[in-house]
């Protein structure tokens, strides 16, 4: 959209990804602006040219001016935040988020939400394990995934402007969820990857394992040096699919357990080819 190009734009949140999106935008030459309660992370940001403007508090006029804005908030803190603050918004803005939860969320946001400003919902499947704005960095997006989640109270235009977005900041694939499919997905792709990461980090106590181990360790485990305080309430906030697909992961490691129980090598050998089968459509070229 042309538009976009002469818009500003102001990110809620300068963390690990309202760094990395200011970065993107900043470069491409959007003007930035942001807030952030850490006084520190705003300096950091203007002293490197991430951002034009930084506040430690919402402010009018600043917000009063951006034609959009992006959170990157913990899920209730934004909510919170858009039911104190709403009312400095410009008439027409559009917002989003960096989120990693929905169903909960989008709905309560827009049913509260002004009628003359659209919160059109997205979730960046991208990150690190740092935080913070002084390790961000915009290349997380290349080759990452952006999805978009809208719902029938999003306009087209607002639909349309969100995927543009996750083009313009360089993500790789930008794709359609509603938030109950998002929910579903995240509870798998990502939730469930993080429980499996921290069992393994937690289910043996050596002080040692760092002296010995091997590479399949640290890739499984990669991400299990975790944001306690976010991870916690992401996972509450999605309990019921989570839950599931812990229960189904279970079944899974207790079947692999009944293989080598009864000493059933086809059994192992016959989960080990429906493993590789499943992933080798990660590795797939696209066309």
């Amino acid at each position: 959209m042309e538009w976009i190009s002469k818009s500003n734009i102001m990110i809620v949140g300068l963390g690990l990804m309202g760094g990395s999106y200011a970065r993107a935008l900043k470069r491409l030459g959007y003007r930035v602006s942001a807030i952030d309660s850490r006084a520190e992370a705003i300096r950091y940001a203007l002293d490197r040219g991430i951002i034009d403007r930084g506040f430690t508090e919402p402010d009018a006029a600043a917000l009063g001016d951006s034609d959009a804005v992006i959170f990157a908030l913990y899920p209730g803190v934004f909510k919170a935040w858009i039911a104190q603050y709403q009312h400095l918004f410009k008439s027409g803005a559009l917002l989003t988020d960096v989120t990693g939860v929905k169903s909960c969320l989008v709905y309560a946001i827009q049913a509260m939400l002004r009628p003359d400003v659209e919160y059109i919902a997205a979730h960046p499947m991208a990150g690190r394990e740092v935080y913070g704005v002084e390790n961000s960095d915009e290349r997380i997006f290349l080759d990452a995934n952006y999805i978009v989640v809208p719902t029938a109270r999003n306009t087209p235009e607002a639909i349309e402007w969100c995927k543009s977005l996750g083009q313009v900041l360089g993500f790789a694939r930008v794709v359609v969820l509603s938030p109950e499919e998002h929910d579903e997905m995240i509870g798998f792709l990502s939730q469930l990857t993080h429980c499996i990461a921290i069992a393994l980090m937690t289910c043996n106590d050596s002080r040692h394992l760092a002296e010995y181990t091997g590479n399949s360790f640290r890739d499984l485990t990669r991400i299990a040096r975790i944001n306690e305080d976010m991870w916690s309430e992401l996972f509450l906030l999605n309990k019921e699919p989570l839950l599931r697909h812990m229960d189904a992961f279970i079944g899974e490691l207790q079947a692999l357990r009944h293989c080598l129980t009864d000493d059933d090598a086809e059994g192992l050998r016959a989960r080990m080819r429906l493993s590789t089968q499943r992933r080798a459509a990660f590795d797939e070229p696209e066309e």
